[in-house]
């Protein structure tokens, strides 16, 4: 996984958790999966995935893994359907036997994963022949401008630094390039998609707050500013967004999508 820090259940829910929650219903009912199902959820973070799979899907049971022990402990103590456990583990060795699920969805992690054939040769093992395998990640490229605004006044105070990170520029969320790993994985039936939903701010604060959390990429990258710095970007961010009379902010934040069948 990425060398970034992923902690902190409650401060991720307000950077990228709550964004997350509104793709969630919209990926599963094109994931088709019949109710019934043993689910996994690779990389469930702070269980968004998988409280929406228990709410809307009607599985029999979903195992929710992930490598933060932070992350997994959010989601014992915010999701506590005796359907559901979660378990710390890599997308690269799933603690779950072969052919035991019906379904294995990713939600927003196969960028952050360095081996991304392998968490999808591990997803499709674990999917009994039949079964559904599934996963969403940001257009970080374009369309995730909840992020991308940033990165883009961030490039304006140290163009150096946010070229030595590469902003978040995810060959994988490209588009087509999820479903081309998918084919490359084996997976059949391969499908994609875009889900875009729409991002919606209380105020600036209620924008910039998660900046400061160091959860992830970009506040990381924020908080390892100095303050001059982070001043500059803040303010350089917020001259160039589309702030309402009422000083709501309204963006969309775009996702790609694929499905295969094991």
């Amino acid at each position: 996984m990425s060398t970034d820090r992923w902690a902190g259940g409650e401060a991720y829910e307000g950077f990228v958790g709550r964004w997350s929650r509104l793709v969630a219903p919209r990926f599963l009912e094109w994931l088709q999966v019949p109710a019934g199902g043993r689910w996994v959820d690779v990389g469930c973070g702070t269980g968004a995935l998988s409280a929406t799979i228990l709410a809307t899907a009607s599985p029999a049971s979903v195992l929710g893994v992930d490598p933060s022990a932070d992350f997994v402990a959010h989601a014992r103590s915010t999701v506590t359907d005796e359907r559901a456990r979660f378990e710390v583990g890599t997308a690269d060795l799933i603690p779950a036997e072969t052919d035991a699920a019906d379904a294995a969805a990713a939600g927003l992690v196969l960028n952050f994963v360095p081996g991304i054939p392998n968490a999808l040769a591990e997803m499709r093992r674990v999917v009994r022949a039949g079964g559904r395998v599934g996963a969403y990640v940001w257009d970080y490229a374009a369309g995730m401008q909840i992020i991308r605004r940033y990165w883009e006044a961030a490039a304006t105070v140290d163009p150096e630094g946010v070229e030595a990170i590469g902003a978040e520029h995810f060959p994988i969320c490209e588009p087509g390039a999820l479903a081309a790993a998918f084919r490359a994985a084996g997976l059949e039936d391969v499908d994609d998609r875009a889900i875009e939903i729409p991002a919606v701010f209380a105020d600036f604060e209620d924008y910039w707050r998660p900046f400061l959390s160091g959860i992830g990429p970009a506040p990381g990258f924020n908080m390892r500013l100095d303050e001059a710095r982070r001043t500059a970007v803040r303010d350089r961010f917020r001259a160039t967004l589309p702030i309402e009379p009422d000083g709501s902010i309204h963006l969309t934040a775009r996702a790609w999508a694929a499905r295969g069948t094991a």
